[in-house]
C-alpha cells in the first residue's frame, strides 16, 4: 500500500490518490451524486487523483467517528483496495473525529473546510492573497494542535494540511500562532484601508461599481472576459480565480463603469475564509449594482443560489443593493431546456438568460444593467460658462445630454441632462 505520510505537501499535492466521502445526511435541497462531484472538482483542482467516490447514509451522527462503526470498517478496506493516500470527508469534521478517523483508515483525513482551504493556500497569486489564506489557515489549524496518531507529527500540517512539520510543542505553536495571527489581522487592515482609499477615489469619480458574484465555476470570469476584452483566468475548474480584478468598461448611456471580478462562494465555505477575504470582497459590499452569475444548467442550481444569497448576507451586503441574475450557461441546455429557459428569464425583470461563453443574451444584460443604472436618473437643466470645457465633458462622460444651447450671445451654454441625484451633487461640489 502506498501511504504517502511522510511526502512533502507539493508532491503529495501533485499525485497523492484521493478517496472521496460524502456523509449522506439527508439534505433534501442537494443532490449527493452532484455533490461528489463538486468535491472531486476540489480534490483535482490540487492536482489529487481521486480514486473513488462514496456516499455514506448517516442517520445519527456519531460523536466519534461521524460514521459507524460498520462503515469505518468498510471504508479501511477500500483505501486498502484503492492505495489512497487521502480520505476527503465531504462534512465538517472535529479534531477528535479527524484523529480517529485516521486511526481507523491508516490514511491522512481531511474535511471540507480543509481541502477548500488547501486550494486557496495554493491559488493565492497575490501578496493580499496570501496574506488572507494564511490568517485562515492559522485560524483553523489553532483549533487543531492535537496529538496525531503518528508519533512524528502532533500538528495538523504546516501552511497546509497535507504534510506535517514534526514533532512540536503544542503551547509553544498555539503561543506562535496567537502572535502570528495577530499580525497578520494588522497587515490586512492596512490593506483595507488602502483599498478604502482607491474606493474613495472612484466614488468621487464617481463611476459606478458592478460586482460579479456567483458560485464558483458558474462562469463569473468567463463573462467578465466577454465584458472587458480582459484576459482574466476561466477555466472548467474550481476556484479558477482568488484575487479580484477591476476593468473598466462602457455601457449604453454609461461612458464609464468598474466591473469587479470576485472570488467565487461555495456551500459550507469555511467561516475562516469568510472572514479573511473579507477585504477583498468589500468591492462588494460597497457596488451599486450586483450580477449574480448562476450555472443554470447545474442541477443544483437553486441551492448554489442559495448558498450565495447566504454569504452575501454574512458580508453585510444590504438587501436593497440593486441585484441582477445572469443565467449562463445556456450553450449546455438542450433545445427544449434552452426554450424553457428563456420563456421564465423573459417573464421577470431582474434575469437575463445569457451563454458568457458564445455571446448569446450578453449584449441583453449589457442593456439591462445600464437601464437599471440610469433608472434613478432624473433631468436637470444646467448653465456653464463657454470657457468650462471640464464641466461640460463631466456631464458628457457621467449623464446623458439630451441637449444644448448657447445663452447670452455665447457667453455661456444651457445643457439639458439626466443625471443620478447623488452624480448632481457631485457635480455641484466639483
Amino acid at each position: 500500500m502506498s501511504t504517502g505520510f511522510n511526502r512533502d505537501r507539493d508532491e503529495f499535492a501533485r499525485g497523492g490518490r484521493a478517496l472521496i466521502v460524502l456523509p449522506d445526511q439527508g439534505d433534501a435541497h442537494r443532490d449527493a451524486e452532484a455533490r461528489l462531484e463538486e468535491t472531486a472538482g476540489l480534490a483535482a483542482a490540487i492536482g489529487l487523483v481521486v480514486t473513488d467516490k462514496v456516499a455514506v447514509r448517516v442517520r445519527q451522527p456519531k460523536p466519534a467517528t461521524l460514521i459507524g462503526s460498520g462503515q469505518v470498517e468498510q471504508l479501511a478496506v477500500q483505501v486498502r483496495q484503492d492505495e489512497a493516500d487521502l480520505v476527503v470527508f465531504d462534512a465538517s469534521l472535529t479534531p477528535v473525529q479527524q484523529r480517529n478517523l485516521e486511526t481507523a483508515l491508516e490514511a491522512k483525513v481531511i474535511d471540507r473546510t480543509g481541502l477548500i482551504l488547501e486550494i486557496f493556500g495554493e491559488r493565492a497569486a497575490t501578496a493580499e492573497g496570501r496574506l488572507q489564506v494564511e490568517l485562515a489557515h492559522l485560524d483553523y489549524q489553532a483549533g487543531r494542535l492535537v496529538r496525531s496518531w503518528t508519533h512524528l507529527e502532533r500538528q495538523r500540517g504546516g501552511f497546509g494540511f497535507l504534510g506535517g512539520p514534526g514533532e512540536t510543542q503544542i503551547e509553544a505553536d498555539r503561543r506562535l500562532i496567537r502572535d502570528r495571527m495577530a499580525r497578520l489581522r494588522r497587515e490586512l487592515e492596512q490593506v483595507s484601508r488602502t483599498r478604502g482609499l482607491h474606493r474613495e477615489r472612484r466614488q468621487r469619480a464617481p463611476w459606478p461599481v458592478i460586482a460579479l458574484v456567483g458560485y464558483t465555476n458558474a462562469g463569473k470570469s468567463t463573462l467578465f472576459n466577454r465584458l472587458t476584452g480582459a484576459h482574466v483566468m476561466a477555466e472548467n475548474l474550481l476556484f479558477a480565480t482568488l484575487d479580484p480584478t477591476l476593468r473598466q468598461i462602457s455601457l449604453p448611456g454609461i461612458d464609464k463603469a468598474i466591473l469587479s471580478d470576485t472570488v467565487g462562494f461555495v456551500s459550507d465555505l469555511p467561516t475562516q475564509l469568510v472572514a479573511a477575504f473579507k477585504a477583498t470582497l468589500e468591492e462588494v459590499v460597497s457596488a451599486d449594482l450586483l450580477i449574480h452569475v448562476r450555472d443554470i444548467a447545474h442541477p443544483d442550481t437553486e441551492a448554489q443560489r442559495a448558498d450565495v444569497e447566504a454569504v452575501l448576507a454574512d458580508l453585510g451586503v444590504s438587501e436593497t443593493t440593486p441585484r441582477f441574475e445572469a443565467w449562463n450557461k445556456l450553450d449546455l441546455l438542450d433545445a427544449d431546456q434552452h426554450e424553457d429557459v428563456l420563456v421564465e428569464a423573459a417573464r421577470r425583470d431582474d434575469v437575463v438568460a445569457l451563454s458568457a461563453l458564445d455571446g448569446e443574451g450578453v449584449d441583453q444584460l449589457s442593456a439591462q444593467v445600464a437601464a437599471k443604472l440610469t433608472a434613478g436618473h432624473r433631468r436637470y437643466w444646467i448653465t456653464l460658462p463657454a470657457g468650462d470645457g471640464a464641466g461640460a465633458a463631466w456631464l458628457h462622460a457621467h449623464g446623458e445630454v439630451l441637449g444644448q444651447e448657447e445663452e447670452g450671445e455665447g457667453l455661456s451654454t444651457r445643457y439639458e441632462v439626466r443625471l443620478a441625484e447623488r452624480d448632481y451633487e457631485r457635480f455641484l461640489q466639483r
